[in-house]
C-alpha cells in the first residue's frame, strides 16, 4: 500500500542546478506546476505557463511518453506550450526527456533530481538553454 503523499516542497527550498536562473514569471510557473504535479498519475508530467494548466500526460511507461502525451492534450485544446514550464513526479533517468521537452519549446524544468544520471539531465537542460530546478523530493503517485 502507498503511503499519504502530504509534503510539498516549498519554492524557498527550490535548488537551481542549471546555468540559467529562472525568471520571477518561470519560478512562478514552476511552482504552479510542482503543485498540480502532486495530484497526477506518475509518470506525471504537468505543462504549465501564467497560472494556467497547458498539457498533463501521466499513466505512461516513460517520461518522454508522458511529455508527448501532455503536448498532444495541450495541442488538442488549442494551447500553446512553447514557453512554458514543465514539472516532473519523479527524476528523470535519461536526458531523452529534458531533449523531448525542449522540441516542444518547454524553457523551465523542475524535477526532484536524484538520479545517477543527474549531470547528464542537467548538460542537456543547459544545451538547450533551460532552467531546471530540483525539489528533493519526489511525488510518485500510483
Amino acid at each position: 500500500m502507498q503511503s499519504r503523499d502530504t509534503a510539498l516542497a516549498r519554492p524557498e527550498t527550490f535548488r537551481i542546478v542549471s546555468e540559467k536562473q529562472p525568471t520571477p514569471t518561470q519560478y512562478a510557473d514552476l511552482w504552479f506546476a510542482w503543485r498540480v504535479c502532486k495530484y497526477v498519475k506518475s509518470n506525471a508530467i504537468v505543462f504549465a505557463r501564467e497560472g494556467m494548466t497547458i498539457g498533463v500526460g501521466a499513466g505512461q511507461m516513460s517520461r518522454v511518453y508522458s511529455t508527448r502525451v501532455a503536448a498532444l492534450k495541450a495541442k488538442d485544446e488549442g494551447l500553446t506550450v512553447e514557453g512554458s514550464a514543465m514539472a516532473s513526479d519523479a527524476f528523470f533517468p535519461f536526458r531523452d526527456g529534458i531533449d523531448v521537452a525542449a522540441e516542444y519549446g518547454i524553457k523551465a524544468i523542475v524535477q526532484p533530481g536524484g538520479s545517477k544520471r543527474d549531470e547528464e539531465v542537467i548538460a542537456a537542460a543547459n544545451e538547450h538553454g533551460m532552467t531546471m530546478v530540483f525539489t528533493g523530493m519526489r511525488h510518485f503517485r500510483h
